[in-house]
């Protein structure tokens, strides 16, 4: 037996002693193994969450439905898979009465990576919306090139009943005596302007051709058209342009051209029509399609009388290219493009000539003819009369006029004996 005063001590001393409460982590039953997994599987599939938004960013430039579609089919599967963690802790993880510091920054971090959940989910739901408008957008489009399509294989069509491939379309009339574009006189009268400058066109390379092959362009100016006085040599440069005239428009009187045709009779409709589908056409294209259609026919005939064989000879060294032509073909040099685009001018001239009822007149100039302002323009404006009173005398005709409707386009011409006035 212990004495009466050690037996006190003690029991005071066990009085004192303080007890301490058992560990957050015993109470709740937590591993913290399990946690730290938990958490490395969200840092893993944050990382996942941003690499699929960055492929779907990448998707947008350049656009492509199909990766769009399949990036953000990922970013949804990563935004399941982020919320499957979530109620995994919860359901697991009561919230605990005491929070230790280490699970407070834990939270934290959690709540932070919500936070960028919630933004990555406004952020697909605003680029799901920006696909459905891209997607609007393409449906528009195809259909517009749907439209666009239809029109031109229908335009295409039409181009063909009224074009010149074949004699029958050649004859063909039009569909209810529609016309697009309005028959008048100021259509034709901008069709002279064309033609005249056509003849304009073609004639600087074949005079800067014969120029190269060593011609005498004096000698060939007067062989045109002898004892013109010209006010300037450069002037001579319209015998040239007159000799292109004459030959161009011969037979321009006459309904067929000087075509040769079968006795079929050709309404004021079906040559509007050929007027129509040639004018915006590459004449060269018109020809692949039938070589020896009547324009066909024209184009050739044209070429052998208005281009000399010497001429030729002396511009390429042989006579291939006529050979060529008179062989049925039309050859695709440049020097017969620029040809075929002087033919074309004078064919839609013609073709809107015989549109009009009643048709449309042709008259030319004599030269010699005393110049009347009514019927005659002339083609320098700044001559004067010589010393001499006489009256002005046509030198050359340059472009024959034209009666239409009641009305005179003036013939183009050049006053020989004038002077120029400085």
């Amino acid at each position: 037996m212990l004495p009466t005063g050690v037996k006190d001590t003690q029991n005071r001393e066990s009085n004192s002693q303080k007890v301490h409460p058992q560990p957050m982590e015993e109470t709740n039953n937590q591993n913290p193994e399990a946690l730290e997994g938990l958490i490395s599987k969200i840092f893993t599939n944050v990382s996942s969450l941003k690499s699929a938004y960055i492929q779907l960013q990448a998707a947008h430039t350049p656009y492509d439905p199909d990766k769009i579609q399949a990036a953000d089919k990922l970013v949804i599967s990563e935004l399941k898979h982020l919320s499957e963690l979530k109620h995994f802790y919860r359901e697991n993880n009561p919230k605990p009465v005491c929070v230790s510091p280490q699970d407070s920054r834990l939270a934290a971090e959690i709540q932070e990576q919500q936070s960028l959940l919630k933004t990555y989910e406004v952020m697909v739901k605003k680029f799901q919306s920006e696909i459905q408008n891209k997607d609007s957008e393409i449906l528009q489009l195809q259909q517009q090139i749907e439209e666009a399509d239809q029109k031109r294989v229908k335009l295409e069509k039409n181009l063909k009943l009224r074009g010149l491939s074949t004699k029958e379309s050649e004859l063909s009339t039009g569909e209810n005596g529609f016309f697009p574009v309005d028959l008048n006189s100021d259509l034709f009268t901008l069709a002279v302007e064309a033609t005249f400058k056509a003849i304009h066109d073609f004639s600087k390379p074949l005079i800067n051709m014969m120029k190269a092959a060593g011609w005498d362009l004096d000698a060939a100016a007067n062989s045109i058209e002898p004892n013109v006085v010209y006010a300037k040599r450069a002037h001579k440069k319209y015998a040239f342009e007159s000799h292109i005239c004459q030959r161009m428009f011969s037979g321009f009187q006459h309904e067929n051209f000087s075509i040769k045709l079968d006795d079929i009779t050709v309404s004021k409709e079906s040559f509007f029509h050929q007027y129509l589908a040639l004018r915006e056409m590459d004449p060269l294209d018109v020809l692949g399609q039938n070589p020896d259609s009547i324009f066909g026919r024209f184009c050739r005939s044209k070429y052998l009388v208005v281009v000399h064989p010497k001429m030729e000879a002396s511009f390429f060294g042989n006579l291939d290219q006529r050979n060529y032509v008179m062989g049925g073909g039309h050859p695709r040099t440049p020097f017969y493009q620029a040809f075929l685009k002087l033919v074309k001018s004078i064919w839609l001239l013609h073709r809107l000539a015989y549109s009009f009822e009643p048709n449309v007149k042709v008259f030319q100039v004599k030269r010699g003819s005393e110049f009347s302002e009514v019927y005659m323009e002339s083609v320098v404006k700044n001559l004067v009369m010589a010393e001499n009173d006489q009256k002005p005398k046509v030198g050359l005709m340059v472009m024959p006029g034209f009666w239409i409707e009641g009305s005179v386009i003036q013939s183009q011409v050049y006053l020989s004996g004038m002077k120029v006035d400085e």
